[in-house]
């Protein structure tokens, strides 16, 4: 065991005794209060000894006394950021303690009408389920909440990144309606600002993809709006890429349909997400024997 691990224990039981001592009658009486804020620095003390000895488990434990004690004192904002702190320590440690952990900082964030607060929280959690406690679905959820929160405080681009990644999510969970309105809703929100509307092209080509997974015709269409919408989408690679995959489709054409996917990726390489809809839209061209 290390000297800051081992001071850390200590502190933990010294916090232990002072809150002990605070709750008898004579503790009551004389100065309880100060016992129990004693016992908030000790155990934040601690905390960060395990910190130090890179113990994430016991710090966030620790963080978690501390808040626990400053919410039933009613200080709100202390107890939050505690909870935030040992979110941090177990996000190196137990990604589901952190969730929980952040989780509680919300709820005491909003109580307190701190919105914009909130929905970074909830965004951490996105991302955990994301990335450490992969659950595609929870991750869709927290975006959302997020976003909801963001447009509320009018924090339009933020509630924008994380609606994107809504629609990214739903694309892959094959809720493909759901992703094209939000491509299609961000995008119009993008073509106000001559600043964003450069991104609009991307918007567009995920959103005619998303369409070309469920019908030809109905893309189609939808490329006939985006033109309309952005004239200058009409001279983008994407928009190019697009025409020329809808007339092999028509043709049944497989190796033309893979010829251009190849020549586009040689010039702007196309990330997981467009290889993944790409082979759906692939094996579309394959199992229909009659897209028209």
């Amino acid at each position: 065991m290390s000297d800051n691990e081992q001071k850390a224990m200590q502190l933990m039981a010294e916090a232990e005794k002072k809150l002990n001592s605070s709750k008898g009658f004579f503790g009551s009486l004389f100065g309880g209060s100060s016992k129990v804020e004693e016992a908030v620095d000790c155990y934040q003390r601690a905390a960060n000894m395990f910190k130090m000895a890179k113990k994430w488990g016991s710090a966030g434990n620790a963080f978690c006394e501390a808040a626990t004690l400053h919410a039933k004192a009613g200080n709100k904002h202390d107890a939050a950021t505690n909870y935030v702190d040992a979110a941090n320590c177990f996000k190196k440690s137990d990604p589901n303690e952190a969730v929980s952990s952040l989780l509680k900082a919300i709820e005491i964030y909003t109580d307190m009408g701190r919105f914009t607060m909130a929905a970074k929280h909830h965004q951490s959690i996105a991302e955990l389920y994301e990335t450490e406690a992969v659950d595609l679905d929870r991750a869709v959820q927290h975006y959302e909440q997020a976003a909801d929160y963001f447009k509320g405080e009018e924090s339009n681009s933020s509630a924008n990144k994380c609606m994107l990644k809504v629609a990214q999510y739903a694309a892959q969970l094959e809720n493909y309606d759901k992703a094209i309105q939000i491509y299609e809703q961000v995008a119009s929100s993008s073509l106000e600002s001559s600043l964003l509307k450069y991104s609009c092209k991307e918007y567009f080509f995920r959103a005619a993809l998303c369409h070309l997974c469920v019908d030809v015709l109905n893309a189609q269409h939808a490329l006939e709006r985006y033109q309309e919408l952005y004239p200058a989408f009409q001279d983008s690679r994407e928009y190019k890429l697009l025409k020329v995959l809808i007339d092999h489709m028509e043709e049944q054409n497989v190796d033309g349909f893979t010829e251009a996917v190849k020549d586009y990726d040689s010039i702007s390489r196309l990330d997981q997400w467009y290889t993944t809809i790409l082979l759906r839209i692939k094996k579309q061209v394959n199992d229909n024997p009659d897209l028209r």
